[in-house]
């Protein structure tokens, strides 16, 4: 999913860059198109958030029962742990990319409309 990020953002730049070439319909077009797919990121976004708030909660409760629980028992929750710990790192970065993916497509909307209302 990063990739496919990365690339559309690419070519949403690249559109931006060309914009002054092509007719205010066909930027109007490619404008309600990305803006689908910016829905489409949204709710990526709130998946991720919900999953990465999951696992944060679970890692909370680990931890708690590392420190609670009998010796023999407190083993395997530090095993777990450190298995979400593991987990939650990798959604929090995944978030973290999907969060300023969607923030930066929206001041490239902002740019597209611009052009639009410069043309009107």
């Amino acid at each position: 999913m990063g990739k496919y990020i990365k690339a559309y953002v690419a070519e949403v730049e690249s559109f931006i860059a060309g914009m002054g070439e092509l007719d205010t319909d066909s930027v109007r077009a490619f404008l309600k198109e990305f803006e689908i797919k910016i829905g489409y990121f949204q709710h990526e976004r709130l998946i991720h958030l919900l999953v990465t708030l999951t696992f944060a909660i679970l890692q909370i409760f680990t931890v708690y029962a590392v420190f609670v629980l009998p010796y023999p028992v407190s083993i395997s929750f530090a095993v777990l742990t450190v298995m979400i710990l593991c987990l939650l790192t990798g959604y929090i970065l995944h978030y973290y990319l999907l969060e300023n993916s969607v923030q930066k497509m929206y001041h490239l909307r902002d740019d597209i409309l611009a052009e639009i209302k410069k043309r009107s």
